[in-house]
């Protein structure tokens, strides 16, 4: 079982990774083309964030599961924004 400790810290990296995209993600929608390079970190880091959680919920009790899962969506949820924006 994932301690409360790793957890929290986990579920922080996610959340700082979830800032940083949508940052990129309203730059983009502001600027076009301008800042490439940025946005695919963004998108790169939200992948690793997605499947360091698949490997980090194997671990994990059903209440840090069901947390591990809404993190998902909304990092999935991201992910695809930043898919389907036309930048």
């Amino acid at each position: 079982m994932a301690t409360r400790q790793a957890m929290d810290e986990f579920l922080q990296h996610c959340e700082d990774v979830l800032r940083y995209a949508k940052e990129q993600y309203t730059e983009a929608s502001k600027l076009e083309h301008y800042n490439d390079t940025e946005y695919v970190k963004a998108q790169q880091m939200l992948e690793h964030a997605v499947t360091d959680l698949a490997h980090f919920s194997l671990s994990c009790n059903a209440q840090q599961r069901e947390q591990l899962h809404r993190m998902r969506l909304q990092l999935e949820q991201l992910q695809n924004d930043m898919i389907l924006l036309r930048h």
